[in-house]
C-alpha cells in the first residue's frame, strides 16, 4: 500500500561552503548551530570550536562520521573541513589498497572510478548524519579554470571546486545550499582615465553563474555579505531531531519553554540576550535558538524567577544567578 504523504517536511540543512584560501569558509562554517569540526587540515586551530582528532586515514574517517551519527545530542552541526583534504585520504586509501603508485597508473580512468566510489561512501555517511537529526556543513577550496562553451566561441575563466571531475558532481547534487564564497571587487576609472580595484568586502553567491557554481532550496538573494545572520532562518526551521525521533510536541523543546515564559511575563529576546551576555555566557548578538538546550535546562529555565526579576528591577538583589 502507498503511503502518500504531501507538505513540506522539514529537516537538517547539508551545506557546501567553498571559495578561495583565507576567504574565511571554516569561520563561516564555525556559526553554524552547535558545530563540531572534523578537522582534516588543521584549519580551525585559529577558532575556539569543538573539534575531533584529525582522522588518521580515510576508514578511520568513515567511521568517525557514523559514530557522530549514533551518538545523540554530540552536536547540532557536523562540519567536515574540508572536503578536497577528505578526497586526497580517499585517493591514498585507494593507493594503499591496490599497491599503485599513483592513481593514473590504473589506467581507462578506473582510478577515478575508485575515487568517485569512495566519496559516494563518504556521502552515505553523511546522509546518516541527517538521519539523526543533525546539520552536516562540507567546506572546500576553489580553484580557477579555464572554460570553454562547446556550442560557442571563446573560453573563460570559472571558479570550481579543488576536487576531481568524479567528486565535485556528487558533492553538487548531494547538498541543499551550495554557497560559493568570494571578494567582491570594483573597477574605477581615475582621473587619469586609469583602471583601478577597489572594495574587496567578502560576498557569498547563492545561484549559478557561468563563471561559478551555486545553488540555494530557499530562496535566497543571488548575493549575500558573507555573515551568518543571513543563513540563521534557515536553521532556525530546521528540525533539531529527526523524525522517526520526533516523539516529544515541537511546543515542548526547552526553546519553547523559553519563548512561552518571554510572552508570559513580558520581556523580549534582546532583554534577555543582553541579560545573558552580562552574565558571560554567550555573545548578545547569539540569538536565544541557538543556545544549546543543556544551557536552558539548567540556567535559564532553573533560574527563571531570578532571571525576570533582575530583567524587570535592574539594580535590585535577586540572589545568585550566575
Amino acid at each position: 500500500m502507498l503511503n502518500i504523504s504531501r507538505g513540506i517536511v522539514a529537516r537538517p540543512q547539508k551545506v557546501v561552503i567553498y571559495g578561495p584560501e583565507g576567504i574565511g569558509k571554516t569561520t563561516l562554517a564555525s556559526k553554524m548551530p552547535d558545530p563540531l569540526f572534523i578537522d582534516t587540515e588543521g584549519g580551525s586551530a585559529h577558532l575556539d570550536v569543538r573539534r575531533i582528532q584529525k582522522p588518521e586515514n580515510w576508514e578511520d574517517l568513515i567511521s568517525v562520521i557514523k559514530e557522530v551519527a549514533a551518538t545523540p545530542d554530540i552536536c547540532k552541526s557536523l562540519v567536515l573541513d574540508t572536503a578536497d583534504w577528505a578526497e586526497q585520504m580517499a585517493i591514498d586509501h585507494i593507493l594503499k589498497k591496490y599497491n599503485q603508485p599513483s592513481i593514473e597508473a590504473f589506467g581507462y580512468g578506473k582510478g577515478y572510478t575508485y575515487i568517485g566510489e569512495e566519496f559516494a561512501r563518504l556521502l552515505s555517511a553523511l546522509d546518516s548524519v541527517i538521519a539523526s537529526g543533525k546539520n552536516v556543513v562540507v567546506t572546500a577550496h576553489a580553484k580557477m579554470r579555464k572554460f570553454e562553451q562547446p556550442d560557442e566561441m571563446g573560453a573563460y575563466d570559472r571558479w570550481e571546486m579543488k576536487l576531481t571531475r568524479q567528486s565535485a558532481p556528487l558533492l553538487k547534487e548531494w547538498c541543499d545550499l551550495l554557497l560559493f564564497c568570494n571578494y567582491e571587487t570594483f573597477v574605477v576609472n581615475s582621473e587619469n582615465n586609469t583602471a583601478k580595484v577597489q572594495g574587496g568586502k567578502r560576498v557569498m553567491y547563492t545561484s549559478h553563474h557561468p563563471c561559478w557554481d551555486a545553488k540555494n532550496r530557499h530562496g535566497l538573494p543571488d548575493k549575500l555579505d558573507m555573515d551568518f545572520k543571513y543563513l540563521a532562518p534557515i536553521f532556525d526551521a530546521a528540525p533539531t531531531k529527526a523524525a522517526s525521533e520526533n516523539s516529544t510536541p515541537a511546543t515542548e523543546t526547552p526553546y519553547s519553554k523559553v519563548k512561552a515564559l518571554l510572552t508570559q511575563d513580558g520581556i523580549t529576546e534582546e532583554e534577555l540576550r543582553k541579560f545573558v551576555a552580562g552574565k558571560g555566557h554567550y555573545p548578545e548578538a547569539t540569538p536565544v535558538s541557538q543556545y544549546t538546550e543543556k544551557f536552558i535546562n539548567a540556567w535559564v529555565l532553573k533560574y527563571w524567577s531570578q532571571i525576570k526579576a533582575a530583567i524587570k528591577h535592574p539594580g535590585e538583589s535577586t540572589g545568585n544567578n550566575r
